[in-house]
């Protein structure tokens, strides 16, 4: 089963010169960064890497996600944080894949209640709705 959008309001354009090891820009000039693999995977560590950008972009989207949910719940979330931590490892297979780790830090709430908006977090982020049922998702409670 696939999610399709129903009515894109936006695209976001970005081209790699070089893979990981190189730069990647946006079209709209907002990002401009050099990529390097970390020293893990035998990179210079200089720069930064598509695992960094991967969990900044789901960090920040799971972030908006839970507001969402928390808004339609009437919690509070104020001063809430969200750590996607992303790994990436070699597969079985012979490739590479990836995991993830969301740990969502929310100061106002006892530990079911957040525990129930992250759940509900992770059914409306565009991240989580990519990412279910291809690789390994938790979210948990800090």
């Amino acid at each position: 089963m696939s999610i399709q959008p129903v009515d894109v309001k936006y695209t976001a354009v970005a081209t790699a010169e070089n893979g990981r090891d190189g730069r990647v820009a946006s079209d709209d000039g907002q990002l401009d960064v050099v990529v390097n693999p970390p020293k893990e995977l035998g990179g210079s560590g200089e720069g930064t890497n598509p695992e960094q950008l991967f969990a900044a972009g789901y960090s920040a989207c799971f972030q908006s996600a839970l507001g969402v949910v928390a808004r339609k719940e009437k919690a509070d979330i104020a001063g809430a944080t969200v750590t996607a931590k992303v790994g990436i490892g070699a597969t079985p297979q012979g490739g590479f894949g990836l995991q993830v780790a969301l740990e969502a830090h929310i100061p106002n709430l006892d530990e079911a209640t957040a525990k129930d908006l992250l759940e509900k977090a992770h059914q409306v982020c565009p991240y989580s709705n990519a990412t279910r049922g291809n690789i390994e998702v938790t979210v948990a409670v800090v």
